[in-house]
């Protein structure tokens, strides 16, 4: 483990070598689990997205899950996903030695100099408001940047082309679990709200007039907020409206 990546106590680290997936690996390994766990694969085979999209991995990336056990209900969980994007910010800036160029797009993605540097995917078990366990899915393009593109999505990039920074998954997983569990003792101890106040410091496009499309609904306004649970709120023609779910485009 490098200097100034030192793994947080109480967490987990399970590196594989190949996988179908690490969210795949994340739900059949969580029954026997009494913790946090890491999981990180050098190859993912079948990786996924959104939407039942496929993530293009290539060697030299990162594919990594972390399974949580939250108490709280799920619409509260779920919320780690800006834990989660604010914890690769806070990894991308610590091992680029740069801030500059980086953004977070709603819902779940890393964006570097306006293109797509990473994602983030959550997946749970359990029945009803009962959480068994929460998955959080991350792809960071640290090396190679994938040919694929999604329709009408942004053209992913790498740390490496647009930084110059080259470093290992591994080492980037040390980085980035120390920051995710930085960035989770506040969420736990002081829950959402200095979590939201962050992730809009550093929100792409807020402000500016972008489309959220939800199957064959589109909404089209100027992006104000997100509220306190979670939710993109967007300036209409209309009025003030609130988006649980959607994709963004810009």
């Amino acid at each position: 483990m490098t200097q100034g990546a030192i793994w947080p106590e109480g967490y987990g680290r399970r590196i594989l070598d190949q996988v179908d997936s690490t969210l795949d690996e994340a739900a059949r390994i969580a029954p026997a689990l009494t913790g946090p766990e890491w999981i990180m694969a050098h190859r993912q085979l079948a990786g996924r997205a959104r939407r039942g999209r496929g993530w293009v991995d290539p060697v030299g990336n990162l594919s990594a899950t972390l399974v949580l056990f939250p108490k709280e209900p799920l619409t509260v969980a779920s919320l780690r996903s800006f834990v989660a994007a604010l914890a690769l910010l806070d990894t991308c800036v610590a091992v680029s030695g740069r801030s500059d160029g980086f953004a977070l797009k709603w819902p779940n993605d890393v964006l570097l100099n306006g293109g797509k540097l990473a994602g983030i995917l959550l997946e749970s078990s359990g029945q009803g408001a009962r959480l068994g366990h929460l998955s959080i899915g991350i792809g960071v393009n640290l090396l190679t940047t994938p040919e694929a593109v999604e329709p009408g999505g942004l053209c992913p990039v790498s740390l490496f082309s647009e930084t110059g920074a080259q470093i290992d998954p591994e080492t980037f997983l040390d980085y980035l679990a120390a920051a995710y569990a930085r960035r989770e003792a506040t969420f736990i101890s002081q829950g959402f709200e200095p979590i939201r106040t962050a992730w809009l410091a550093s929100a792409a496009r807020i402000g500016e007039v972008i489309t959220a499309r939800t199957g064959t609904t589109q909404t089209q306004g100027r992006f104000e907020t997100v509220d306190s649970a979670g939710n993109l709120v967007l300036q209409c023609a209309q009025g003030r409206v609130a988006i649980p779910a959607a994709e963004v485009f810009f």
